[in-house]
């Protein structure tokens, strides 16, 4: 990985870490707004703060994206010859398939992240991944204690995922249907095939991120305080979707409850579906699969 990649893995993680804290209403932090958050974690927990759950987060990554990507392609192909569905409505359900399939394969390690990225220096509940995950094993019901939040996660997933592969295949369609000799060029492994040129891609890929994004947040944010569990003092009252949609409603409102941490996600999201999409088209080419 270069310097540059490095770089900016940091500050996506730095930047989704401090999301996990507002969508929590962390008690700390609460009465703070997205940039002052930012500021005020490395004065309250010094520099590392900002990278709690960072080893549970690269841990997850890797698999959750292999699968997610690897799915998509084989959901999109049973979609169009086993059930005879093509066209855009193929892109949407295979791309909500392979997201629920991604999460469902990697959910454990994600609630670990969560619990590491909320809690706060002087008020320490776990050591390390390996400790959060015996804790939860031992006091949260065993295996059921890391499916907690599941059901908002794949509802949410569901049309985040197929959003974003439904968005970026269509803006791919149209502009190489519509604008070829500007936005396209011949692919390296298969000349007779037109592909997006790399900086289109990009612009798709965060378009792409920033709509499905907007649209499914209030169910992460659901989601993410399920995960906290017994971390939040009002735990009791997350303890399925439409009571935790309906309690952060009626406590802090929609700009405060439903979508705090919005803007924040954005600087997350977007680079990340764009550099997703990107390197997505670019393997395809590497092996052959255009």
């Amino acid at each position: 990985m270069t310097s540059e990649a490095s770089s900016r893995a940091e500050v996506l993680c730095s930047v989704q870490m401090v999301g996990i804290l507002l969508q929590g209403q962390n008690r700390h932090y609460k009465h703070l707004g997205v940039f002052s958050t930012l500021t005020a974690v490395p004065k309250k927990e010094g520099l590392l703060g900002l990278y709690k759950g960072n080893g549970a987060m690269m841990v997850r990554i890797f698999p959750y994206g292999a699968i997610q990507f690897m799915a998509f392609d084989r959901y999109k192909k049973l979609l169009s010859k086993q059930l005879g569905i093509s066209g855009h409505i193929h892109r949407l359900m295979a791309g909500s398939m392979a997201g629920m399939s991604a999460v469902i394969c990697t959910y454990p390690l994600d609630v670990v992240r969560a619990r590491l990225a909320f809690q706060v220096k002087g008020d320490h509940r776990y050591t390390g991944i390996i400790n959060a995950f015996q804790t939860i094993y031992l006091k949260e019901g065993g295996v059921r204690g890391f499916y907690r939040g599941l059901t908002p996660t794949l509802i949410g997933m569901a049309p985040y995922a197929g959003l974003s592969f439904f968005t970026f295949g269509t803006l791919k369609s149209l502009g190489l249907k519509h604008f070829p000799e500007l936005l396209g060029r011949p692919s390296s492994d298969n000349p007779a095939v037109l592909i997006l040129k790399p900086q289109v891609n990009l612009l798709c890929g965060g378009v792409a991120g920033a709509i499905a994004q907007t649209i499914s947040y209030p169910l992460d944010v659901a989601r993410r305080r399920m995960q906290l569990g017994s971390v939040l003092p009002d735990s009791e009252k997350c303890v399925s979707l439409t009571k935790t949609l309906k309690y952060v409603y009626e406590t802090y409102g929609i700009k405060k409850g439903l979508y705090r941490g919005l803007s924040l996600n954005y600087i997350r999201c977007i680079p990340s579906q764009a550099v997703a999409f990107t390197t997505y088209e670019f393997m395809k080419q590497v092996l052959h699969l255009n």
